[in-house]
């Protein structure tokens, strides 16, 4: 059973049943879920939430991620591609990812010491297959759309325990991209009354949270970057068959090539305005050919790709932050989530562009890097368990500030 909010009141149509989650106690046992674009595995936590909104107080108490099998991942991917994506495989993996989710929900729990039946709600991303933000017209309407799979109705069946997912679209009904959804949880984390901060988040994507001091929500800047750690995986698979550059290692030992990465650079995505978000379409298989292509024809070594890879993400960063501060300083510290933060080299490259800002890993405020978007999906189902508003029009482009997720029920 869905649970749908009134767009007039943002009340529930079934508030009696939604109470209940918040009538046992004042903390709150949540879990987190997030499959990105890096399709690296499922990133759960387990988190104790007290409040909601600006004096939301987080305590993570477990989190791991569940790596995927490479063919598992393989399965994914050339679903996710409009030319090897068949409609009987996405319907089956709708419910298989369900499925998956579900598990590592009791494996968290589990991990945490806590019972299944203590857990008052999940908040899951689902996975991304399609990402669609920009209109196009269609039978005479101008659609925008997105799409993740993971139905939260089938974990709410499998678990036992109420779940909000499907946070996206909501968003994007209301003509914003949908993307990012995270600088509303950075706002209520990170904002400060002393400095101008960053937050940067390098997965499959890299996107970046900009918190003004003593900024107002409306005030807030967000985007996608541009590449995170997408490109870099698809490079490493085909030259190393790995599924990562652990640590940087191997593009520690590569130089940046500037022919390559000005071919990069020339990316459209770089020449839109923002808002704007990006993903698999703009960054994936054929941005990965066209740079094998090159590479080839210039006779690099393999590590001289990755390194080029590497420092495009972290140019990425710089080229935005460039346009929007012309003639102003760079934020005071930008803090650095995702697998990004664990490779040496990249952030190397990140402390080379901003060399006078403090470039600082989350896990020094006591938030793992793996973990941070799946506590931020966490906290968005908590949002909207008590109707507040949690995406941020400023950032998306949205029409209006609009409750996020479906409430699905046991």
């Amino acid at each position: 059973m869905c649970v749908c909010y009134t767009a007039k009141t943002g009340k529930s149509k079934t508030d009696k049943k939604v109470k209940l989650i918040f009538s046992k106690h004042k903390k709150k046992l949540a879990v987190g879920l997030m499959s990105g674009t890096s399709l690296d595995g499922i990133d759960a936590v387990v988190c104790e939430i007290e409040g909601n909104g600006i004096s939301i107080k987080v305590q993570t108490l477990a989190c791991e991620t569940f790596p995927y099998a490479t063919k598992f991942r393989e399965y994914i991917l050339k679903n996710s591609h409009p030319s090897t994506a068949k409609l009987d495989d996405i319907c089956r993996l709708n419910f298989l990812f369900s499925e998956m989710f579900a598990d590592a929900v009791k494996k968290i729990v589990k991990k945490s010491g806590r019972n299944i039946s203590e857990i008052d709600f999940i908040g899951s991303h689902g996975q991304t297959i399609q990402h669609l933000p920009k209109a196009t017209t269609l039978f005479g309407k101008h659609i925008r759309s997105t799409l993740q799979i993971g139905d939260a109705s089938v974990i709410a069946k499998l678990t036992g325990i109420v779940t909000v997912g499907d946070f996206r679209v909501g968003d994007v009904a209301f003509r914003g991209t949908g993307a990012p959804l995270v600088p509303y949880v950075d706002y209520c984390l990170f904002r400060s009354t002393k400095e101008h901060r960053a937050l940067l988040n390098i997965g499959g994507i890299a996107n970046m949270t900009l918190l003004p001091k003593n900024c107002s929500l409306q005030q807030i800047l967000a985007f996608d970057t541009g590449a995170g750690n997408m490109v870099i995986d698809a490079l490493m698979k085909i030259y190393f068959k790995k599924q990562f550059d652990r640590n940087g290692k191997i593009a520690s030992k590569g130089n940046v090539h500037q022919q390559l990465l000005c071919s990069m650079q020339r990316h459209s995505y770089f020449r839109k305005p923002l808002p704007k978000s990006t993903g698999r379409e703009d960054f994936g298989k054929e941005f990965v050919e066209i740079l094998i292509r090159e590479s080839t024809r210039w006779k690099l070594s393999n590590e001289d790709v990755i390194a080029t890879a590497t420092y495009f993400t972290g140019w990425g960063v710089w080229f935005h932050l460039k346009k929007i501060f012309v003639k102003k300083k760079f934020p005071n510290e930008i803090i650095v989530s995702g697998g990004g933060a664990h490779n040496k080299t990249m952030l190397k490259f990140l402390q080379e562009f901003f060399p006078r800002t403090i470039i600082t890993p989350i896990d020094a405020y006591g938030i793992s890097s793996d973990a941070k978007e799946a506590i931020a999906f966490a906290i968005l189902a908590n949002e909207t368990l008590h109707g507040n508003s949690s995406n941020v029009p400023s950032v998306t482009g949205a029409t209006r500030a609009t409750i996020l997720g479906k409430i699905c029920l046991p």
